[in-house]
């Protein structure tokens, strides 16, 4: 074959065919320095941000340093926040157009899974006091043993007073752990079981002491010594944990993984990395040509129920807001959300070499290869989905592609292998056109998930490219 035809051949194969492009590849020394500065505050959010409480937190402390105003006040601005029961926030840009010409939205979740506490959760029993848990969302619950555990969370009072409770994280702190079963004991307990029966929902117990009260004739004396414990610390008693939500989640900080540091370890980057990178594209968005909208709701892990989730009707709520702070018709809501276009922000499992079969390799995300957006998620036959339509896909690639944005598409593993969820279907109810699109993950809903700090940046840049494309 002469050179010339090789040629043709090389140019018409790039051409026609695609490619998959290494974030790496298409990065220069500068690129690579704002990558690695992307993830060192990445990392730092993710630390404040260990529960959804503390993510509306962070969210609202950052969006009021940058001059975002309460959209439920009355103070003046184009930039504005509503913080929603603690639980949910959403920051809103005005944009040059009125907002019933169509908004621009990118939803992400900012509740991940963990153990939370029952309404009666401590017990003792040899001798050793306990706290009681009901698991969050989907995890493989043998992960959740034998590992340091932080409480976060709130518990009120019957007289309505408010205590904070952060414990595992600094270095002086105690920790706690559920504990598991040595091996030399485990074989028919555990390991002569299916991995769904060997590990009981009833058994994470969360282990919290082992100091008594009293003497012998003491009743409940361990359980009494922690109870006094937490009234002297925290002035709580028993019955107020009936009012508390307390989440215990992975101790400690998130980190960098692997000594070139490309990638970064943590507990929640599901789906806190779009939460964070949504967050940050819309606090450098300026005056965008249409209104602008992050949402970050809460129990997308437990499917989207409750006041505080994307079945609610807080989007509603907004946009009347922003619709009048504009000067337009509440009634037109409909209207503005039957003419955006939106984003639901929600990471997808990266292609683990590990584990090839559970893969469709021409379709599945790679670590490293860019943000990845899916045209549906679900399972089976496209069950459970938004199934975005061809044109609006289109119009996200030329989105990306004008601003530079090193994307990829993806599936969620085989056909019939299995499948998740996420927001998009219940926003598509509102006749908006929208899309799922976030960050690749291996190890996704352990606690300690991993993703590729080029992937994490390309996430912000997709957003960003989204708030301020035509």
């Amino acid at each position: 074959m002469e050179a010339q035809e090789k040629d043709e051949l090389k140019e018409l194969r790039e051409r026609l065919m695609v490619s998959p492009r290494l974030v790496w590849d298409h990065a220069d020394a500068a690129t690579r320095e704002v990558i690695m500065a992307y993830g060192e505050r990445y990392k730092a959010f993710l630390d404040r941000a260990k529960t959804e409480r503390q993510a509306v937190e962070e969210i609202e402390r950052q969006a009021r340093a940058q001059g975002f105003v309460d959209l439920t006040g009355n103070a003046p601005g184009a930039r504005t926040f509503y913080n929603y029961r603690g639980k949910t926030m959403v920051l809103a840009v005005a944009g040059r157009r009125p907002p019933s010409q169509g908004l621009r939205l990118i939803a992400s979740h900012i509740d991940s899974p963990r153990l939370d506490l029952k309404q009666y959760p401590v017990y003792e029993d040899t001798d050793l006091a306990f706290l009681k848990t009901h698991y969050y969302g989907g995890i493989k619950k043998y992960q959740w043993l034998a590992r340091p555990l932080a409480l976060h969370g709130v518990i009120l009072k019957a007289d309505g007073t408010r205590v904070e409770l952060a414990v595992g994280e600094d270095a002086g702190d105690p920790v706690f752990t559920v504990c598991d079963l040595l091996p030399h004991l485990a074989r028919k307990a555990q390991m002569d079981k299916k991995v769904t029966e060997a590990f009981e929902g009833e058994k994470l117990n969360i282990l919290v002491g082992s100091l008594p009260l009293g003497d012998k004739e003491t009743k409940e004396r361990f359980k009494l010594y922690l109870l006094k414990y937490l009234e002297e610390r925290y002035g709580i008693q028993e019955e107020d944990f009936i009012s508390a939500e307390l989440e215990a989640v992975p101790a400690g900080p998130a980190r960098d993984l692997g000594w070139d540091r490309s990638l970064v370890g943590g507990y929640g980057q599901d789906d806190r990395s779009c939460a964070f990178a949504s967050l940050e594209a819309i606090l450098e968005t300026p005056e965008p040509e249409y209104t602008s909208l992050a949402l970050f709701y809460d129990k997308e892990e437990v499917g989207s129920d409750g006041n505080t989730a994307a079945k609610s009707c807080l989007i509603e709520d907004v946009v009347e807001r922003l619709l009048e702070r504009a000067g337009e018709s509440p009634q037109l809501w409909r209207r503005a959300l039957m003419a955006s276009r939106a984003i639901s922000g929600d990471v997808t499992g990266a292609l683990d070499p590990d584990y090839p079969e559970v893969h469709e390799k021409r379709n599945a995300a790679r670590l490293g290869y860019g943000v990845a957006f899916h045209k549906y998620g679900g399972s089976g036959g496209k069950y459970s989905t938004n199934d975005a339509n061809a044109e609006y896909v289109a119009w996200i690639r030329k989105i990306f592609q004008e601003h530079g944005v090193v994307w990829q598409a993806g599936e969620l593993g085989k056909v019939d292998e299995g499948g998740g969820g996420t927001i998009a279907k219940y926003l598509a109810v509102y006749g908006m056109e929208i899309l799922d699109c976030g960050t690749p993950l291996l190890s996704m809903h352990s606690p300690f998930e991993v993703a590729s700090k080029a992937d994490l940046y390309m996430t912000f840049r997709g957003y960003q490219a989204f708030f301020t494309g035509a």
